[in-house]
C-alpha cells in the first residue's frame, strides 16, 4: 500500500494535472548568436544609467521592480525609455513573485500569489519581454554581516554560524524559520503544484523562465530543505517534471560555486550539461573565495574559481542567453566603478574566448 506522503505526491500531481491547458502554445523565439553581455540597472534609471550602459558596450539591461512599481504600465514605460537610449530590455524582474514562501512552502495565500505569478508573466509578453528568472526559495538569501575582499571593497559574506535569511524586508531567523521542519517530499509536492499551474500561461505565451539556484545551496536552512535548486540532481529532476520548453536555468555561477561538491557537478560541468539539454539561458557571471561553510563574494578575477576557464566552456558550448555581472563588490568613488570593472573584465574574457575559438 502506498504511503501517505506518496499518496498525497500522487493526488498533489493529478490536481496540478487537472489545471487547463492553454488554448494554444506560441513557439519560442530563437536565440540570437553569441552572448548578451548585459548591466544591471535600478529601477528608475536615470539618463546617466542609460549612458553608462551604452558608455560600456552592452546592448542589453535588466531592471529590478518589485511592490507597487511591478505592474503592466511601468514594464512598457521602462522598456520604451530603455529602447529610446538605443538599448534593449532583456528582462524585468518582480520580487513579489520571487521567492515566495507561500509557494515553496505551502502556506497561506500559496494560490493567490501563484495567480499574481502567472498575471505577472502575462503582463511581461504584453509588454514584448520573453524571458524572466525565477527563484524558489522558502526563507530567503541568507547572509553574514558583510566583510571585505580585496583592497578594502566592500561584500556580502556567509558563515554558517551566523547567517540569516533576508528577502525584500523580511528577515528569517534560525533555527526554524517558520516554526517546523519541512520535508524533502512537501518541498517537491509544492514546486509541482507551483510548476504545473505556471506552465500551460509560459506556453501560451512563448516566455522563457530561467530558475536561480539556492542562494546559497546548503542542504537545509532554518528547517527547509533545499533539495530541488541546491543541487544538479535536483534541477533536473525538477526540469523533468515540468516537462517544458519554457522552464530552464537561469545558471548563477557564483551561487553553483558556493557549494561546491555538493553541487554534484562544478559550474563547468554545469554549463555543459545545461547547455545540451536547450535549457541554459542566462549566466550571472560572479566570484566567490572558497564553497560554504564559509566565503566572501570577491572581484570576478580574486575568487577560486577560473573564470577565464568558464567563458571558453560558455563560447564552446555557444551559449547564446544572457549574461550579466552580479553582486559586484563595492570599489571606492562612484557606485558605478566596480559594475564598469567587472564589465570590461566580463568584456576582455569574452574577446578572448571567442579568438582563440576562431568565433572573433
Amino acid at each position: 500500500m502506498p504511503s501517505p506522503s506518496r499518496r498525497q505526491f500522487a493526488a498533489t500531481i493529478a490536481a496540478a494535472a487537472a489545471v487547463p491547458a492553454a488554448a494554444a502554445k506560441k513557439p519560442l523565439q530563437p536565440l540570437s548568436p553569441g552572448i548578451k553581455i548585459s548591466l544591471q540597472i535600478p529601477t528608475e534609471p536615470s539618463d546617466e544609467d542609460l549612458q553608462f550602459a551604452n558608455q560600456l558596450g552592452v546592448e542589453y539591461v535588466n531592471i529590478p521592480t518589485g511592490g507597487e512599481r511591478s505592474t503592466l504600465e511601468t514594464f512598457k514605460r521602462l522598456k520604451a525609455k530603455v529602447e529610446a537610449a538605443g538599448l534593449k530590455v532583456w528582462n524585468i524582474g518582480n520580487s513579489n513573485v520571487h521567492n515566495m514562501p507561500e509557494v515553496t512552502l505551502n502556506l497561506p495565500g500559496r494560490d493567490k500569489k501563484i495567480e499574481e505569478y502567472k498575471q505577472f508573466l502575462r503582463n511581461l509578453a504584453e509588454a514584448g519581454i520573453y524571458y524572466t528568472t525565477y527563484a524558489h526559495m522558502g526563507n530567503g538569501i541568507w547572509s553574514s554581516e558583510r566583510e571585505t575582499t580585496r583592497g578594502g571593497a566592500s561584500a556580502r559574506a556567509f558563515r554558517m554560524e551566523t547567517a540569516k535569511g533576508y528577502w525584500v524586508g523580511k528577515v528569517f531567523e534560525p533555527p526554524l524559520t517558520h516554526g517546523r521542519k519541512f520535508t524533502k517530499e512537501e518541498l517537491w509536492e509544492n514546486y509541482t503544484y507551483f510548476i504545473k499551474q505556471v506552465v500551460p500561461v509560459a506556453e501560451e505565451l512563448g516566455i522563457r523562465i530561467g530558475i536561480h539556484p539556492d542562494d546559497p545551496p546548503v542542504p537545509e536552512l532554518g528547517g527547509v530543505p533545499r533539495c530541488i535548486f541546491g543541487n544538479f540532481d535536483g534541477y533536473v529532476r525538477a526540469l523533468e517534471i515540468a516537462n517544458s520548453p519554457n522552464i530552464g536555468v537561469c545558471l548563477c555561477c557564483g551561487t553553483w560555486m558556493e557549494g561546491g561538491k555538493g553541487m554534484g557537478k562544478d559550474v563547468y560541468e554545469a554549463v555543459r550539461a545545461f547547455a545540451k539539454m536547450g535549457k541554459l539561458w542566462k549566466i550571472h557571471f560572479r566570484n566567490v573565495t572558497a564553497p560554504i561553510p564559509y566565503f566572501v563574494e570577491t572581484f570576478v578575477d580574486n575568487g577560486y574559481t577560473d573564470m577565464r576557464k568558464l567563458m571558453k566552456t560558455l563560447v564552446e558550448v555557444d551559449f547564446r542567453g544572457n549574461l550579466i555581472a552580479d553582486h559586484v563588490p563595492q570599489m571606492v568613488g562612484h557606485r558605478m566603478v566596480g559594475w564598469a570593472y567587472s564589465i570590461g573584465y566580463i568584456k576582455a574574457l569574452y574577446a578572448s574566448a571567442k579568438a582563440e575559438a576562431g568565433k572573433a
